[in-house]
């Protein structure tokens, strides 16, 4: 398995994909050489896909985070993300307590620009 030392949020994600200004808001992202995704992200992906906010073809940007080595879809277990969201009561956002369980199973950093998951996770990259 590849291990990377960072976690991204759905956010910075599309933020690195698109290249966007909103990067210079996340300095620390040239800090990682590897930046892990989670399997929750590309669900959180489809559903702003389906409901009109962002404009991407899905199996275009699985094909493209294959093949840059600068991603790691990591193949982690519904359960052990389950497990440790339950007792993540600080926030109502499915997505957000999914990544951050994410984070908080394998052990690793979580990099985000969200102000609620700042304030209530402490293993985030700021």
């Amino acid at each position: 398995m590849k291990i990377s030392s960072i976690l991204i949020d759905t956010h910075v994600l599309l933020w690195v994909l698109s290249k966007s200004k909103r990067l210079k808001d996340i300095p620390w992202i040239a800090d990682y050489p590897v930046w892990t995704v989670s399997p929750v992200s590309l669900l959180e992906i489809k559903f702003l896909i389906e409901s009109d906010r962002i404009d991407l073809e899905l199996p275009t940007l699985l094909l493209q985070l294959r093949k840059d080595p600068n991603f790691y879809i990591d193949p982690i277990s519904l359960e052990a993300v389950c497990m440790a969201a339950l007792d993540m009561t600080w926030t109502r956002d499915p997505f957000d307590r999914l990544l951050v369980a994410h984070s908080q199973a394998r052990g690793i950093p979580f990099g985000t620009h969200d102000g609620c998951i700042l304030k209530n996770y402490q293993n985030v990259v700021t």
